[in-house]
């Protein structure tokens, strides 16, 4: 359903996978956020989803067209630096978003393990971004800082697996703290039995149907009540 486009932003050039809706109608957006598989299938079949679903979705390259690094990789990815450089990075493609003729309302930012995380920050980054909903984040990072003041009026939703911890590990608590600090409306929801990636359908070992209706089910209903 989809294709590879390039577009310009963040000083630089950006690639991503982009997929619209079949109507035609113009629509809010939603950015994907990949794990450190980066566009695998599954991030393009989440594209893919949120297209069907009615938005126009976007997945950053943020490999840039290299091949996916080491599992142990998100530990280096959620450092400081870089979560600032890829925020700036996703900044720049919700601009390219809001800059489509097929794009109205608002930006979502949605986003699976490590780049739950970079979902969750980019909301700290950019003001077009106003909901983002995060599949078990890797949390805490290195260097997270403890205010996030641009979430004022922004709403997350994070869905937190059993294996990780659920909603009560000390990661998830201090975001939620951070964005109602700031004015914002964080949403915890726990599913229970889950391991990490339970979302992921090319990950049988982890994949959980049941709560996999449910977080997308859920993720679709902020969306469609928050970028109208």
């Amino acid at each position: 359903m989809g294709e590879m486009v390039t577009y310009r932003g963040g000083g630089g050039t950006g690639e991503g996978y982009l997929a619209i809706p079949a109507t035609g109608t113009a629509s809010p957006a939603v950015i994907v956020i990949q794990d450190w598989w980066g566009l695998a299938p599954h991030i393009r079949s989440v594209v893919d989803r949120f297209a069907e679903a009615g938005f126009v979705a976007l997945a950053p390259d943020f490999r840039h067209g290299e091949p996916a690094g080491k599992p142990s990789e998100p530990q280096q990815m959620l450092n400081g630096p870089q979560m600032d450089e890829a925020a700036r990075e996703i900044a720049a493609a919700a601009e390219y978003l809001a800059g489509r003729h097929e794009v109205t309302g608002k930006i979502g930012c949605a986003g699976f393990c490590a780049g739950a995380s970079l979902a969750l920050w980019a909301g700290n980054f950019s003001e077009r971004i106003v909901a983002t909903t995060a599949f078990y984040p890797r949390l805490p990072w290195e260097g997270m800082r403890s205010e996030w003041t641009e979430y004022a009026g922004k709403d997350a939703l994070v869905h937190c697996s059993e294996a990780d911890g659920t909603s009560a590990d000390p990661g998830v608590q201090t975001v939620r703290r951070a964005i109602e600090n700031a004015g914002g409306t964080c949403h915890l929801h726990d599913y229970p039995g889950t391991s990490h990636a339970f979302f992921n359908e090319d990950r049988p070992e982890h994949f959980d149907q049941r709560a996999a209706t449910s977080a997308w089910a859920r993720s679709l209903e902020l969306f469609r009540a928050k970028l109208g």
